[in-house]
C-alpha cells in the first residue's frame, strides 16, 4: 500500500527537500547599471547634471583658492553671511556656535539613563584601514551594551559609533539654516583615539562638536592627485595616507599635499567645503554631529552649466 504526501505536512524526518533555487549572479553589467542609476539618483537630489561634472568642477574651482596655513575662527553669523563666506570654497569654523543646544547640556550619564535602549552599530577591529569597503567590521548593540563596551578599554582601536542616524537626539540640536536643503543629522560617539580615515564627501558638510575635542586634517580638492583616492561611492572616496602618520615612503606624492590641522572644541561649528579631503580624531571622549547639504555645493555659486533643467 502507499501513502499519499500531503503537501500542507512537512516532509518526514530523513526525505530530501528540493533545492531552493539559485538566485542570479550579480554580472558586470548589474553593477554598472546599479551605479549609474544611483549616480543619477545623486545628481537629481542635488540639481545637477552629473555628479561626475560636479566633482570635477569643485576641482576645478579649488585650483585657484588662496593657500591657507590654518583654519579661521569667527563668531556666530546668520544664514546670508555663512553664504557669502562658503562661497569663497574655504573651510572655517564658528566659535560656539553649537553652545545652546540642549544636547550640549546632556551629560553622558544622562546619555547613558535616558538613551540605553537606542540600537546602533558600533564600529569594531579594523576599521580604519577597512573604512570604505563594503564588508567594514561593524556589530550591532544597544547604546547601554557600547558604553560599557568602551568602559572595558580592552581594544587596540577603541570602538566607534559612526554616522548613525539616531533621531531620538534630532529634537535636542538647533541647527541653523545655512543650507536650503539638509540631509538628516548624523551622529558621532567615541572615546579619545576613535578616528575616521581621510576621505572626502562631495556636498557641502556642517560640523558640530557637541562634547570633548577633535583634531581634524583637511587638504584641498584638487590635492586628491596626491592622495591616492579610491572611490566609495559617487560622493565619497578614501584615501590610504594617514596625515598624522605620512608614510611617503608608501605614498611619495603625498609629499605635494597641502594639509591643515585644527582643534575644534565643545560648541564649534566646522565647516568643510564639498571636496575637502579630511580626517577626524577624538582628542577626548567626544560627540558630535554632522549634516551634509543635498544641493549644489556653495562653492559653485549655482553654475549655470552644472544645473539640471526641470520639466515646466
Amino acid at each position: 500500500m502507499s501513502l499519499k504526501k500531503n503537501p500542507s505536512n512537512p516532509p518526514p524526518a530523513g526525505s530530501t527537500l528540493p533545492p531552493l533555487a539559485a538566485s542570479r549572479p550579480i554580472s558586470p553589467e548589474d553593477v554598472i547599471a546599479k551605479k549609474i542609476a544611483r549616480d543619477q539618483r545623486d545628481a537629481l537630489v542635488r540639481g545637477v547634471t552629473s555628479i561626475e561634472a560636479m566633482r570635477e568642477a569643485i576641482k576645478q574651482a579649488a585650483r585657484s583658492l588662496p593657500a591657507m596655513t590654518a583654519v579661521p575662527r569667527i563668531g556666530r553669523i546668520d544664514a546670508a553671511t555663512f553664504r557669502a563666506r562658503a562661497a569663497q570654497g574655504l573651510p572655517f569654523i564658528i566659535s560656539g556656535m553649537a553652545k545652546g543646544w540642549p544636547l550640549c547640556a546632556l551629560t553622558p550619564q544622562a546619555l547613558r539613563e535616558r538613551y540605553s535602549h537606542l540600537h546602533v552599530r558600533a564600529r569594531v577591529g579594523d576599521y580604519i584601514n577597512t573604512a570604505f569597503a563594503p564588508d567594514r567590521a561593524m556589530q550591532d548593540m544597544s547604546m547601554l551594551e557600547y558604553l560599557e563596551l568602551v568602559e572595558t578599554g580592552e581594544h587596540d582601536l577603541p570602538p566607534y559609533l559612526g554616522n548613525l542616524e539616531l533621531r531620538e537626539l534630532n529634537s535636542l540640536c538647533h541647527w541653523p539654516t545655512y543650507f536650503d536643503k539638509m540631509g538628516p543629522p548624523r551622529f558621532w560617539l567615541g572615546p579619545s583615539g576613535t578616528v575616521t580615515p581621510l576621505h572626502c564627501d562631495y556636498d557641502d558638510n556642517i560640523f558640530a562638536q557637541i562634547w570633548g575635542t577633535k583634531r581634524i586634517f583637511l587638504a584641498p580638492p584638487h590635492h586628491d592627485a596626491f592622495l591616492y583616492p579610491s572611490e566609495a561611492n559617487a560622493i565619497l572616496f578614501g584615501s590610504p595616507f594617514d596625515p598624522e602618520a605620512p608614510d611617503y615612503e608608501k605614498f611619495p606624492l603625498a609629499r605635494q599635499a597641502t594639509t591643515i590641522e585644527c582643534i575644534v572644541n565643545a560648541g564649534d561649528m566646522l565647516y568643510v567645503p564639498a571636496g575637502w579631503y579630511h580626517q577626524v580624531r577624538a582628542l577626548t571622549f567626544s560627540l558630535s554631529a554632522n549634516r551634509w547639504a543635498r544641493a549644489m555645493p556653495l562653492a559653485l555659486k549655482g553654475d549655470p552649466a552644472l544645473q539640471r533643467l526641470t520639466d515646466a
